[in-house]
């Protein structure tokens, strides 16, 4: 896998919901317990930990509640400590919504690693898609493109009480429109195996070959670890995202051609 950081793709605009999206993301994250409060004793760590899945518990998107839509009976877990297992208190969901939970799971992320890596991916692919869409379009296909995702990844787990959390999902939507409407962009990308030498691939081969590993690993796995992130979601929604692009473009394509009729039947007269 590369590690995408720049593209030579310009803008005709300012991307305000790219931007906006990533500052929303990252007061969210930095508002979740696990990052507002770091134990320094195994007490205080074990209590943290749980008062993190408690919080991703009430507003996280778990896919049997998605597909039942109806929260699920009080549920604990249990955290390992250096003195051992732990278990957490039983958490009560009151006044969850499962589907308003996609939503909020969006804007929620497991770690440091986890929220920049799709920041990044964001704010190198959603630009472009934004400035090519619109702002309001693309805030709606965005949004769409995580609801899809994460009501894919709930049809295909049913019965998973996995909470589901990050922006990856609607990203995955961003990434598949940006193939189809850009796949001859350059992508500097960062290659590991090839001690991260930056190289300028087109996006068609960055961004399928991104698609090409989520597929392999959904057969392989089911949620990242720790991270809550589901292969699966990213397949949807990329898919999603390709279907999304390829109706847009041939809507755009229509409207110029009328235009251009109208041209023509303009000169006529």
């Amino acid at each position: 896998m590369v590690i995408p950081i720049h593209d030579q793709n310009p803008l005709r605009r300012w991307p305000i919901v790219t931007w906006g999206l990533i500052g929303l993301n990252v007061v969210v994250f930095l508002t979740e317990p696990g990052v507002s409060h770091i134990g320094t004793t195994a007490g205080e760590t074990v209590r943290a930990a749980c008062h993190q899945l408690a919080y991703f518990d009430q507003h996280a998107a778990i896919p049997k509640e998605l597909v039942h839509n109806r929260v699920l009976a009080p549920h604990g877990h249990v955290v390992d400590s250096v003195v051992g297992p732990a278990r957490c208190p039983t958490v009560n969901e009151h006044g969850k919504s499962p589907a308003l939970s996609v939503l909020e799971s969006m804007f929620l992320h497991g770690g440091w690693l986890h929220l920049l890596g799709n920041m990044l991916f964001l704010l190198i692919f959603g630009n472009n898609v934004e400035d090519r869409m619109g702002r309001l379009k693309f805030l709606l296909f965005y949004l769409a493109s995580g609801y899809v995702a994460a009501y894919g990844f709930a049809a295909g787990n049913a019965s998973s009480t996995e909470t589901l959390v990050g922006a990856s999902g609607a990203i995955a939507g961003v990434l598949g429109a940006y193939l189809v409407m850009f796949p001859k962009a350059r992508v500097t990308s960062l290659v590991p195996f090839l001690f991260f030498i930056p190289l300028r691939l087109p996006a068609w081969l960055v961004l399928g070959g991104w698609f090409a590993l989520q597929a392999l690993y959904t057969n392989g796995a089911g949620v990242a670890d720790g991270a809550g992130v589901a292969y699966l979601a990213h397949v949807v929604g990329f898919v999603f995202g390709v279907v999304v692009a390829l109706a847009f473009r041939e809507h755009l394509v229509g409207h110029l051609s009328r235009y251009a009729r109208d041209d023509v039947h303009r000169l006529s007269w």
